[in-house]
């Protein structure tokens, strides 16, 4: 699930990357899959879970969010911590869909080059069984600046990351402690390093159970 930094530091070097410190492989890593999927940014965290979470916290999203009833267990779990209701809808889908009406994609089970839906916060999984299998780990594909600086924020405590917590005077918002480390993120860029440019999905409404009439979403 980790790569010693000192593997991959030599290697991004030798790509024009400067490495300072030991955040700059993460973002180099986010640079890599940015420039890969077409979006201008990406911020990496520990699980699509918490990057679709984050982004309709992002959106102060509300009210009811329809998703496909067959899907991941996590996906109308997080929906519902992030205050709204799922509805499940017979919907067929491969790699990747909409938590309608908000632009949040749930792209857990795409990733090939060019996947990013322009003006969306389309969200990528690199679990264990996943195309890029880092074990545990998430990223946010997006075009908006603005997000993108709160992602950053709100995925370490509400704080900036590069900045030694003793030596923070205050913070703007209130965040969660969803960061992916830089060891997660330099296994993360090797095994990018040998991913093809195309890739099949790897789940869609023909993998999942209908998850509609479980009682936990009917509890609150």
């Amino acid at each position: 699930m980790y790569e010693p930094l000192e593997s991959v530091i030599p290697k991004l070097e030798a790509e024009g990357f400067v490495v300072d410190d030991p955040w700059d492989v993460v973002d180099a890593f986010e640079a890599k899959v940015a420039e890969y999927a077409g979006s201008r940014f990406a911020v990496a965290l520990d699980s699509c879970t918490n990057a679709m979470f984050l982004s309709l916290k992002y959106l102060e999203a509300s009210g009811e969010i329809t998703i496909p009833k067959k899907t991941y267990l996590s996906v109308p779990g997080l929906i519902i911590h992030a205050g709204c209701k799922p509805t499940f809808a017979d919907i067929e889908w491969s790699g990747a869909y909409p938590l309608a009406p908000y632009p949040v994609v749930d792209g857990a089970t795409r990733f090939t080059k060019g996947m990013y839906e322009p003006g969306t916060f389309h969200c990528l999984s690199f679990h264990i069984r996943k195309i890029v299998p880092i074990g545990k780990g998430g990223m946010i594909l997006t075009d908006d600046e603005e997000a993108r600086d709160w992602f950053d924020l709100a995925v370490y405590e509400g704080r900036d990351r590069r900045v030694p917590h003793d030596s923070i005077d205050d913070i703007s918002i209130l965040g969660w402690n969803m960061y992916m480390p830089p060891e997660q993120a330099a296994r993360g860029i090797e095994l990018f390093n040998r991913t093809a440019e195309t890739n099949a999905d790897t789940g869609g409404s023909w993998k999942y159970s209908d998850l509609s009439g479980y009682t936990a979403w009917n509890q609150r």
